[in-house]
């Protein structure tokens, strides 16, 4: 059951992978006016070599959010196992998803991306809508501190699995066209949701997109960042809850965030997270969104607890959640 059954908020949610596929399994609980706007820097695994073969966006991420979407039922279950399932043989659909081989079908078919996207969604039922950030592959590129010096790390799986600390990052080309129809929804959202997810690599790409970063600043719609429940990635290896909103920053200065999320569990000072918050004219709500058993992956309805407390206290008195 919905918990905004009447008068669903529009939300949006940024990102990629299995960061993008915890706030989406969260937020379709919530409303069916949701959209998933997501990155196209995948260079790995299927989805690379599809990329390589065929000039076509990375359709992995696509992919998963789309079975983050699916609804909780047999129909959903199925289409959305489906989708995940890889091929295992010694020929070349070796490793190859499903649901990016199908997905890149509807591409060469209707020659629209974001039309093939939408027939994957009415086939599994979708509670939302999931889109590319950008209408061409993107490359990321990142400056990375390595043992006193700066080197240039090219490539998203390159980036992610980084032994190095991230510095910088940006895209090639510098300047992509952004998505129409991801812009049009940014402008129209209520909510925003960016986080979680891998921080340089699925979720900070979004704006390095122009069009998609003017239209984060410009929107009506409120923001709200979602903290990861570990830093224990390599693209993030030892990085502090603050050094990701300050890494957040450098990037988008100008942006402003209404709301953050984090889980006590993994926030190493509490006191500064506080002020830090407080420092970016956000609100903070503390909560443990992550799963029972410790393991550092969102609950999704404890998430989604979370984020109806914070639209919620938005539509009331701002401010009470960082108490």
């Amino acid at each position: 059951m919905s918990v905004y059954p009447i008068g669903s908020p529009a939300v949006v949610a940024l990102g990629g992978g299995h960061g993008l596929s915890a706030s989406l399994s969260a937020l379709r609980l919530m409303t069916d006016r949701l959209t998933a706007i997501v990155t196209v820097a995948d260079d790995g695994g299927s989805s690379g070599r599809l990329r390589e073969e065929l000039g076509v966006l990375p359709p992995g991420d696509l992919r998963m959010a789309l079975s983050a979407l699916c609804d909780d039922s047999e129909w959903g279950r199925t289409w959305r196992d489906l989708l995940q399932h890889r091929f295992t043989s010694a020929g070349d659909l070796n490793q190859h998803a499903v649901g990016n081989l199908l997905i890149v079908a509807l591409w060469e078919l209707l020659d629209d991306s974001v039309k093939g996207l939408d027939w994957v969604g009415k086939l599994l039922g979708a509670r939302g809508r999931v889109l590319p950030m950008a209408s061409v592959p993107l490359s990321l590129e990142a400056e990375v501190a390595i043992g006193g010096e700066v080197v240039t790390v090219v490539g998203q799986s390159q980036v992610a699995s980084t032994a190095g600390r991230v510095e910088n990052i940006r895209l090639s080309p510098a300047n992509p066209p952004a998505c129409p129809e991801a812009v049009d929804a940014i402008m129209a959202a209520d909510w925003i949701v960016l986080g979680p997810g891998s921080w340089f690599s699925s979720v900070m790409p979004h704006l390095l997109v122009p069009d998609l970063a003017k239209a984060l600043h410009e929107t009506k719609g409120r923001r709200c960042l979602t903290l990861n429940l570990s830093s224990e990635t390599d693209e993030t290896l030892g990085m502090t809850t603050i050094e990701h909103l300050r890494a957040l920053y450098r990037h988008a200065p100008d942006l402003r965030i209404d709301a953050v999320v984090a889980d006590p569990s993994a926030v190493e000072d509490p006191d500064l997270l506080v002020k830090e918050v407080d420092h970016i004219g956000a609100v903070l709500l503390m909560r443990q969104v992550g799963r029972g058993d410790g393991t550092p992956i969102h609950d999704p309805l404890r998430l989604a607890a979370a984020y109806r407390d914070v639209f919620d206290d938005f539509l009331g008195d701002v401010g009470t959640i960082s108490r």
